[in-house]
């Protein structure tokens, strides 16, 4: 069984499609491994392996000859998304035990795909800063380390080999430090390209449904499947790559500084053509426009919860949502113009490069798990809705993991995870 879980997507699609894994025997494998860490990583707000086996003896059963490639597959769900079969709190006491009636759209995808649904994993609350009980495993349990937020779960589990996928959301750093933290592949497609339908909103223009894996060819693999587009990545050579420090570069740690300099001359091997470059002035409003627009968003979306159940909100999230009631409505336009500016300016910058590396976080996970880390590296790209993929290039001086985020044009996802992909490869 362990054998399974070193087997990268294509090939585990392969083997269950020609007939050499069944869905079950893939599915008891993973089973295994979380009965096995989970007792120490607490990735998983909701496993039942008696449903997932279900339903993989369903897909043996009914579906052998159907050709699709993520039949069999394995999947660990955000527990910010509803799924039918299995209880959706979104991070929140107020929700304990709620079912929900239908599936959130990208969740019936999956499962149309043929994908067998493992369980919900750990959300901070709501999506923001309060922090579940999941542990970094990359840590000790001596000294235990955040895994990040707000998909604390997703990052985790990938990183305890206890699901080869996860779906995550980032709404200002929710996939990219976790998985910076976890030390796996995250992957942050063009704003909007998944279905929000059945996610719990927090910012609508900011939510992003992504992807984690354990290589970048396996998250292209997923997401090219679950969105019917060739996302291949292909090696790239002569590419042209621009190391952007953005207006955060003295929040940067030591091994963060080293770990951006190095990947820009991987990129080298391959042929790439490598320059620095500034972000215009302009740029450097786009933190604070990212905060001003979730938290006035927010602010509207939970107006429901908060008139009810205030109570049970957390102080941060209090704080958050008191914030966004402080800004009128001429606030919450500026900012947005703000963003509208800077996606223009950006267009331009990539007629020069094809595509940015940056932090994907100040360094090393943060000790303790009382706070998931400053997702400062991340709000802006975000607000700009490019596509953001996440590559583990080296560690930091207590071994954590650390990586670079590739940044690619709106809707030029393929080139991002190819150019990813190359980085990964001269990595190894």
């Amino acid at each position: 069984m362990s054998s399974i879980l070193t087997l990268p997507i294509r090939t585990l699609s392969a083997k269950i499609s020609n007939g050499e894994l069944t869905a079950e025997e893939v599915t008891r494998a993973y089973i295994e491994q979380i009965e096995i860490c989970e007792p120490l990583v607490n990735a998983w707000q909701f496993f039942d392996p008696d449903l997932a086996l279900q339903c993989a003896r369903t897909l043996d059963r009914n579906s052998p000859n159907r050709n699709t490639p993520l039949r069999g597959i394995p999947l660990a769900v955000k527990d910010l998304m509803d799924t039918a079969d299995m209880p959706t709190a979104y991070g929140s006491p107020i929700y304990a035990g709620h079912r929900p009636q239908f599936d959130a759209a990208c969740v019936g995808a999956c499962r149309d795909a043929g994908m067998v649904l493992l369980g919900k994993t750990v959300t901070t609350e709501f999506a923001t800063f309060e922090p579940g009980a999941t542990r970094n495993p990359r840590a000790s349990a001596v000294t235990p380390r955040t895994p990040g937020g707000s998909s604390s779960g997703s990052a985790a589990a990938v990183a305890a080999n206890m699901t080869p996928l996860a779906l995550g959301t980032q709404t200002a750093g929710s996939i990219v430090r976790p998985a910076a933290y976890c030390g796996v592949v995250g992957y942050k497609p063009t704003h909007g390209t998944l279905p929000l339908a059945g996610v719990k909103p927090l910012s609508p223009s900011l939510d992003t449904v992504g992807a984690f894996a354990r290589s970048v060819d396996d998250v292209a693999f997923f997401m090219g499947a679950l969105t019917r587009t060739n996302l291949d990545p292909q090696r790239q050579s002569g590419i042209r790559v621009g190391i952007c420090r953005t207006a955060h570069w003295d929040l940067a740690s030591d091994d963060a500084r080293r770990v951006l300099e190095h990947s820009a001359r991987q990129f080298e091997k391959f042929g790439a053509h490598v320059c620095d470059l500034v972000l215009p002035a302009s740029c450097d409003a786009l933190t604070q426009a990212q905060i001003q627009i979730m938290a006035y968003e927010a602010a509207a979306a939970f107006a429901p919860e908060r008139q009810k159940n205030a109570a049970k909100f957390s102080p941060a999230f209090a704080q958050l949502l008191a914030f966004g009631q402080s800004l009128n409505g001429a606030e919450f336009a500026a900012a947005q113009s703000i963003a509208i500016d800077a996606r223009q300016t950006l267009e331009a910058v990539f007629k020069s490069v094809d595509v940015l590396i940056a932090p994907s976080a100040e360094g090393e996970a943060p000790e303790g798990l009382s706070a998931t880390g400053n997702p400062v590296f991340n709000r802006f790209w975000t607000l700009l809705g490019n596509p953001c993929v996440h590559v583990p290039a080296g560690a930091g001086a207590h071994e954590m993991p650390i990586g670079v985020t590739v940044i690619g044009p709106r809707w030029a996802d393929a080139l991002t995870l190819s150019a990813a992909h190359t980085l990964e490869l001269s990595l190894n």
